[in-house]
């Protein structure tokens, strides 16, 4: 069986958090994970309401200068804010100083706000989606590192390169729940990424990539299995995470429990093959919950 990893899943935004305050979290954070986890993961947004965001790309950068024993990625990166030639060119760049430490989450985009407000077109669903499949045919021709020339319905490039190409090239991460979106998976990505625990739909979801492996003559064991568990909160006892949790604006879907509550919910997932999960420290940047998960949970399961 394939190990069991982890990656820290940062916060959107930064929690109206002071800045000092902020980086200060984000610095401590890194060098506490750094043995027991595999990645760093942020995410890719412009603007939900007036909520104070980081922009993905500067952040990531920054992050991986001072702990660079991680990988680090995006969950999604929104297909609709670059060009995909130049999405390449920053993918290959990233790779190259990080000495192989990045790894590539894209999807269609869905966030029609942000669009709306930072002027970017915000086209129909079926448009993102022929979108964002020839932004990864572009990607992997550039990343041969040879003369690369498409010309599709929404985007072209003519005689680009991209050198020095990424070696090794950055794995494919695309989050999929539509058929569309599952084929698209099974042609074009490396892992696929989930959202939840809800391990019915997990296993429809599952069974729809495989057959749409199956269907274009891919070995689905070849494609990792990887699930975004959102922000959690965890505590060594149930007062401690009652204290944790109180004055808190909790988000739909955050999960919470003491590490034999959250170990509860992670092993099931590994049941069904799970292998790979994107955790969220809960109250960062208070690190009660991070250092729980990293202390008693995560070994839990990577020293198996």
């Amino acid at each position: 069986m394939a190990p069991i990893q982890f990656g820290w899943s940062m916060s959107l935004g930064t929690n109206k958090a002071e800045r000092t305050q902020f980086l200060e979290g984000a610095r401590k954070g890194l060098d506490l994970i750094a043995e027991q986890f595999d990645s760093v993961w942020l995410t890719d947004h412009l603007q939900f309401g007036d909520l104070p965001l980081l922009e993905g790309w500067t952040e990531l950068t920054y992050l991986a200068g001072i702990q660079p024993k991680l990988k680090y990625g995006h969950t999604v990166l929104c297909q609709l804010f670059r060009n995909p030639a130049h999405l390449a060119k920053m993918a290959a760049t990233f790779q190259y100083m990080s000495q192989g430490n990045f790894i590539l989450g894209l999807g269609a985009g869905w966030h029609q706000e942000e669009c709306d407000a930072y002027g970017y077109p915000f086209p129909g669903p079926k448009q993102r989606v022929e979108e964002l499949e020839e932004a990864l045919q572009i990607i992997r021709a550039m990343w041969k590192g040879e003369q690369a020339t498409f010309e599709g319905k929404y985007h072209a490039v003519k005689g680009a390169y991209c050198n020095p190409r990424p070696e090794p090239e950055p794995p494919v991460v695309i989050a999929s729940f539509q058929p569309k979106m599952m084929k698209l998976c099974a042609r074009y990505a490396d892992w696929w990424n989930g959202l939840g625990t809800d391990t019915e739909k997990l296993k429809g979801q599952l069974a729809a990539l495989d057959q749409a492996c199956e269907e274009i003559g891919r070995d689905p064991a070849s494609l990792k299995r990887t699930l975004a568990l959102g922000e959690i909160y965890c505590a060594p006892t149930e007062q401690e995470l009652q204290n944790l949790m109180r004055d808190r604006q909790i988000r739909p879907g955050t999960l919470s429990g003491t590490p034999a509550q959250i170990g509860e919910l992670i092993q099931p997932l590994i049941d069904l093959g799970i292998t790979y999960f994107m955790l969220g420290g809960g109250g960062f940047p208070d690190l009660t919950s991070l250092e729980t998960l990293t202390h008693e949970v995560v070994p839990a399961f990577t020293r198996k």
